[in-house]
Formats: structure tokens, sequence, C-alpha cells
């Protein structure tokens, strides 16, 4: 992978997608969670941007390691290289967080239309013994969806306060620099 693009060091072009992508992954997850609406219809945008965040992540460690080795380390850029390498751990949590959510949605949506299409005499004699078989597995179905939604939630908001913590300690060093290096002409 090329360490410059136009001139411009690969890192901060690639941050950029990334601190794009996973805030749009956060919210749409956390929408996709709370919203049965959003879920239905947009939840699998919120898998996508949380994948392609995902895939993102570690090329933006993998090229900040290269800028790193460039221009050298302070205690700045290692606690922002200390960050950014968790970040690809939170970005793939979220995204099987919320692909396990969409995926359990699916199934349930998948089943809710099975059942409409059944017909009464599909019923089996023992029809008492099927009902509480159904109830159980609507029940552990129930279960499973709720814990996926409280994960997906909790590491939206952990993705989120990640992310800003990551981009707060790359931005804080782009400014020391400048600030430290006026330009020449004053402005």
């Amino acid at each position: 992978m090329p360490e410059f693009i136009g001139g411009l060091p690969l890192h901060p072009l690639i941050v950029h997608f990334v601190v794009v992508l996973l805030p749009v992954a956060v919210l749409g997850s956390i929408l996709t969670a709370i919203w049965p609406w959003v879920r239905k219809r947009f939840g699998w945008l919120a898998v996508a941007a949380a994948a392609v965040g995902t895939i993102l992540a570690p090329i933006a460690t993998n090229s900040g390691t290269k800028l790193e080795a460039r221009i050298g380390t302070n205690s700045g850029i290692e606690r922002h290289a200390e960050l950014g390498n968790l970040m690809v751990w939170w970005a793939l949590a979220l995204f099987v967080a919320v692909t396990a959510l969409m995926v359990l949605h699916t199934m349930a949506e998948r089943r809710a239309a099975a059942e409409v299409e059944a017909e009464p005499a599909d019923e089996p004699a023992d029809g008492g013994v099927a009902v509480a078989t159904a109830t159980r597995k609507a029940t552990s179905q129930t279960v499973a969806m709720l814990v996926a939604i409280v994960a997906t939630v909790g590491l939206a908001v952990g993705t989120g306060i990640h992310v800003y913590r990551v981009g707060d300690a790359g931005a804080r060093l782009v400014w020391d620099f400048v600030e430290k290096n006026p330009p020449a002409n004053g402005g």
C-alpha cells in the first residue's frame, strides 16, 4: 500500500473515511437497535457501514505506523497510536453485534411470514404441546433479540466514544504542530 497519495500521507486521508463511516455506523446501529421501522428498512446499511469501517480501521492504523516511523514519535503520538490500535476491535465488535441483530431480525420476519402462510389444518393433533413449544421458542428468540439490541447499543456508544478519543488525540497532535510551526509568511 502506498504511503502517499497525491503528495499527502495516506494516514490522514484514510482516517477521514474512518471518522465518517464509523459514526454513521454508530448512529445507524443505534437507530437499527431501538427503532423497528429503521431496522426493517435500513438495518443492513448499518451493517455495511460497520463492515467498511472495520476494514478501513486497520488500514488507518497501518498507515499511521508508517507515518510515525517517518516523522518520529513522542508521548502524544504514542497515545494516539495506542488508541488507534484499539479502534479495529471496537469497530469489529460493533459489526458483529449489529450483524447478529439483523440476522435475528431477518429470521424472526421469515418465521412470522411462514406462520401467516400456515393453514389451520397444518396444526398437529397435540396442539397444546405445539403451542408450548412455540411459546418457548418465541421466548428464547425474544431474549436473544433483546440481548442483541442491548449489545448493539452499548457497543455503538463505546465505538462512538472511542472514535472521538482517537480523533481528538490525532487532532491535538496536528494542532500542536501547527502552533509550534507557524507559516513563514505569518498567515
